[in-house]
């Protein structure tokens, strides 16, 4: 107001945790809570303002355009709609050959590594050859995890996958993402708003509120004893 700083609006603040190698943590919180803020930044599709974020030892804070274009391969994300994350003007085999073309050296068969992903994801070999608004919203999701597999990652970041889902189709998604963790031996961020979905494929939680990390623990600690009202409401 008449150009005076008058305060700061701090969307994710003082958050700290570990993740380890083959592990997934659960993110939780009410709307607007920080959640996604916080997955992509750890990724840093937001630039943080302060703090250190440390991968495979090296804090990726530090990094130029240049290295951090090139670590982009081992660090993916599926967003939670599955309706504006895929281009509508791209074939589903551009879709997911794009980051492989980008960031795999080397010699590789493009379309049958696409055909691969597809196949592993649950959908048919030919799904290449058609565009994403011939395809459910369930569906639409397996061909953005298999976007995030292609360019064989170490961690992925979850962003409410299956939010936009119809309640059939999410238990699909979900078991489809424990599998491809134990088969690829992937390092998950899961966030959501869904504490049963947490529950479920989460190792340990984070709960967040107004931007910080109020509690954190292994699933059993979580959901036996949770400290935090909002949470202990939830159960």
């Amino acid at each position: 107001m008449l150009g005076r700083v008058i305060g700061w609006v701090r969307a994710v603040d003082g958050v700290s945790f570990d993740v380890y190698e083959r592990e997934t943590i659960g993110v939780v919180g009410e709307s607007g809570c920080g959640k996604t803020t916080l997955g992509r930044t750890v990724l840093r599709l937001i630039e943080p303002t302060e703090g250190i974020i440390i991968f495979v030892g090296k804090d990726i804070t530090k990094f130029n355009k240049k290295r951090l274009r090139s670590l982009r391969k081992d660090m993916q994300i599926v967003f939670q709609d599955p309706y504006w994350s895929l281009n509508p003007m791209m074939l589903v085999r551009d879709i997911i050959a794009e980051p492989i073309e980008e960031h795999i050296k080397g010699e590789i068969r493009v379309e049958e590594r696409v055909g691969e992903l597809l196949k592993l994801v649950g959908l048919p070999e030919e799904a290449m050859w058609r565009y994403p608004h011939e395809f459910s919203g369930g569906q639409r999701q397996r061909i953005a995890i298999a976007r995030a597999l292609s360019t064989n990652p170490k961690f992925i970041v979850f962003d409410e996958p299956t939010s936009f889902l119809d309640v059939s189709v999410q238990a699909h998604i979900i078991n489809l993402i424990s599998e491809l963790q134990q088969k690829l031996n992937l390092t998950y961020m899961f966030i959501s708003h869904n504490l049963g979905v947490v529950q479920h494929i989460s190792n340990k939680i984070a709960v967040m509120y107004v931007g910080k990390i109020v509690e954190i623990g292994s699933v059993d600690q979580i959901f036996e004893e949770p400290l935090h009202f909002h949470l202990a409401v939830s159960v």
